[in-house]
């Protein structure tokens, strides 16, 4: 069958082709920006792929195109499938039919940690040798990729609760059927297609009436926007965090922790990542493999050799110890508790946070009032504002007394003039940041090389 992708370059959708090569299709695709590294994943997957929406791309006719949820009406490829009466589906449905229809689906849910914990869960059942199938929003450093075809029934996937397409409302997650299904948190996020948190609620019960009896939903005690879903229906078994599994951290980083089920100690974990959140994301990784028949030492042993997804607290560089990394931050909450993570794990050592607000929530000023306080573990605080904002950042920055610059190099010479070493500095944007990573690192490394 020949599958033709439109929007194929988003994480998610180039896993779909992924995917869909695996299985044997000719897969091709398009996008308005088809660039490294995705283009270059694709192409050597020997996927052919189209830069813009020219409707030639559809000639000859393909025998099914799958629709990304970022296109929308008055694309001319759009139009001119529904014109010309083409067979069409979007990512979601093309995948729960194909794939999802028939595994045993471990789904991860929630605002924040997503990737995170989806990726922990694929490399605990891969360690235990189960050989999963996953797909997942971000490269799974144990395995390179973001998604794979797997050898056994079992599939991980982060479930999303942004919408499916255009022509289809709902989020992403109500198509993927679920046995196991972890709900992390809940909070407002996703702006621009949700008026308020109940109507994110919604979505998320309409995702918990697709699991079946005999599944099981984790979810942590203590989140009351989740407590709510809960209370509107819920046919599944069910475990908590801070009900049934407990940690004890043993240093403040959360670098070492213990795992306690029903009270008893299960085992610790003695791990590369850091922070509380990473910890709770840990547990239910451990408590979803559980669900699987994974006994929890052998998901302490998988943790332990674990590495964090690309652009989840990713060490970039390390200059004359001055260290860089990269976060994908997209709300207050994750940029918070990243921060405190950071802050615990190097004490009194400065950080330098350097923060674009690109999410289509931060964009809108949603949480104009609560962004500038999730950076108060910074000692430095280095704002870019974009063009394209709808709020005054640098009225915001002003009174709180941080910098604000509409330049990325202006930012990157700040940096470069008065960075010491023994210095953090943490790059947190949803986006590329106009290179400045890179550009970034490759200033230290010519600041301190003698050049």
């Amino acid at each position: 069958m020949h599958i033709h992708i439109l929007g194929i370059c988003g994480t998610f959708m180039g896993g779909i082709a992924a995917i869909a090569k695996s299985l044997g299709h000719k897969v091709t695709g398009s996008d308005q920006n088809v660039y490294p590294p995705m283009s270059t994943q694709l192409e050597q997957l020997g996927i052919e792929l189209t830069q813009g929406y020219d409707v030639k791309q559809l000639e000859p006719k393909p025998d099914m195109v799958v629709i990304g949820n970022a296109m929308s009406r008055g694309n001319p490829c759009v139009e001119y499938v529904l014109d010309k009466g083409l067979p069409y589906t979007s990512g979601p449905e093309w995948l729960k039919h194909n794939l999802l229809q028939n595994a045993w689906v471990l789904a991860v849910a929630g605002t924040h940690g997503k990737t995170t914990t989806a990726s922990m869960l694929a490399w605990i059942l891969e360690y235990a040798g189960l050989k999963p199938g996953f797909l997942i929003g971000g490269i799974v450093q144990n395995f390179g990729v973001s998604a794979k075809v797997g050898e056994t029934p079992f599939f991980v996937i982060e479930a999303d609760e942004y919408d499916t397409a255009f022509f289809d409302k709902r989020s992403k997650f109500v198509h993927y059927l679920p046995r196991t299904l972890i709900l992390n948190n809940l909070e407002f996020d996703h702006a621009d297609i949700f008026d308020d948190l109940n109507a994110i609620k919604k979505q998320f019960h309409h995702l918990m009436r697709t699991l079946p009896h005999t599944g099981k939903v984790i979810w942590p005690k203590d989140d009351v926007a989740l407590d709510d879903v809960i209370k509107q229906g819920l046919w599944s078994e069910s475990e908590t965090l801070n009900g049934d599994w407990h940690y004890d951290l043993l240093s403040a980083d959360g670098s070492q922790f213990n795992v306690l089920l029903n009270n008893e100690l299960q085992g610790t974990v003695n791990w590369q990542a850091i922070g509380e959140h990473n910890v709770k994301n840990a547990i239910m990784a451990i408590a979803a493999a559980r669900h699987v028949g994974i006994a929890v030492e052998h998901s302490i042993a998988a943790l332990e050799e674990f590495i964090s997804p690309k652009r989840r607290m990713e060490l970039k560089a390390d200059i004359n110890n001055i260290k860089v990394y990269d976060d994908f931050a997209h709300h207050p909450t994750a940029i918070k508790t990243t921060l405190a993570g950071l802050r615990a794990k190097v004490g009194d050592e400065k950080i330098i946070a350097i923060l674009e607000p690109r999410s289509n929530t931060m964009k809108m000023g949603v949480h104009q009032h609560t962004l500038l306080a999730s950076l108060s573990d910074a000692d430095d605080v280095l704002l870019f504002e974009p063009d394209n904002l709808n709020w005054s950042l640098k009225a915001q920055a002003d009174n709180a007394g941080m910098q604000c610059f509409n330049s990325t190099q202006m930012i990157i010479d700040t940096v470069l003039e008065n960075i010491m070493p023994n210095q953090h500095i943490l790059i947190m944007s949803n986006g590329g940041f106009n290179g400045l990573h890179q550009h970034l690192v490759d200033g230290l490394a010519k600041k301190y090389s003698g050049e």
